[in-house]
């Protein structure tokens, strides 16, 4: 079954996931919906140093809006700020150094930022690939802690925050990739059998799917979303998929286009009449599963998912 979603998948990817998929799809996106005065509204973005979270900042601050890049690596965040600033023309750009993998920092971080800051989009973009089996200082796999815990997290610490402001929007960058997997609970840090660091990764993004339509079932005030950004060439996929970016360099979307969706689903009125919950692939709500991929995972086993989760958030809170 795992080679025929594979195979699918790939094919799919070829026709969509492109700069050619994006430049079709971009033909019938409404311009009028990126039209936005942000001034006023606050908008918080993990991993915003590079890649799509940059570009990402880059479209908020052009609009207006206050923006706070969530970085680890304080050096490349304030080149990045200052890049962001000098380009926006907009000084409302903040950075906060933060460790996405160190749950503790994580929990900290929320709590302080919940004393006197207002937030009306969380934007979860930080991720990583690591295509070895490594453990953080809480002895938690690490692409698990950073892609699924840490952004697990961050958002349900800053529900409070979220649910006093207007219109509170959560994005979640995950990645078509997911298609590929179906959840599997039982062995959440990949502690059996050979560690494959793509396959961890699509796992870890099916989680945040599968966790952002759970909470939009359960936090009505808030709009959650999930996005593919399609096949991108950011810094990202250059280190951690150095083979895949080398084949397919010519075909992959700038970051700007990568990060259109993220935007779309953070600023636009459009996107907040949608239904809450949603995935999407340019502007477009999705299918999360491929056809006749045998992928879904059954309510029970989602809902060990956010138990286990939740007693995770509950070890590390401080």
């Amino acid at each position: 079954m795992s080679i025929y979603r594979n195979a699918v998948w790939f094919l799919k990817g070829m026709q969509e996931y492109t700069r050619c998929g994006y430049e079709a799809a971009a033909k019938r996106f409404n311009p009028s919906d990126l039209e936005v005065n942000l001034s006023g509204r606050s908008f918080m973005i993990t991993g915003a140093n590079s890649g799509i979270g940059k570009a990402t900042a880059q479209e908020i601050a052009k609009r207006g809006g206050t923006v706070h890049m969530v970085c680890r690596n304080k050096g490349r965040a304030d080149a990045a700020k200052d890049e962001i600033v000098e380009n926006s023309k907009n000084q409302d750009v903040h950075v906060h150094i933060v460790d996405m993998s160190n749950m503790k920092q994580v929990w900290q971080f929320a709590q302080d930022f919940a004393q006197g800051n207002t937030l009306h989009v969380l934007i979860n973009n930080a991720g990583c690939m690591i295509n070895q089996r490594e453990l953080t200082e809480d002895g938690l796999e690490k692409n698990f802690a950073t892609n699924t815990l840490g952004t697990f997290i961050l958002t349900t610490a800053l529900f409070p925050l979220l649910k006093q402001a207007t219109d509170p929007r959560v994005v979640t960058v995950s990645s078509g990739g997911m298609l590929t997997q179906k959840l599997n609970v039982d062995d959440l840090q990949f502690e059996k059998g050979a560690f494959d660091g793509t396959m961890v990764y699509a796992q870890n993004k099916r989680q945040q799917v599968i966790f952002t339509e759970r909470w939009a079932a359960q936090h009505k005030e808030v709009h959650f979303s999930s996005m593919h950004p399609g096949w991108a060439d950011t810094p990202a996929v250059q280190t951690s998929m150095p083979s895949f970016h080398a084949k397919m360099q010519s075909r992959l979307r700038t970051e700007a286009m990568g990060a259109d969706t993220a935007v779309w689903l953070a600023v636009s009125a459009a996107a907040s009449k949608l239904q809450s919950g949603l995935f999407f692939q340019d502007r477009t709500a999705v299918s999360t599963h491929l056809p006749l991929a045998a992928s879904r995972a059954t309510p029970q086993e989602e809902e060990k998912l956010m138990n286990v989760l939740e007693e995770f958030a509950q070890k590390f809170k401080p």
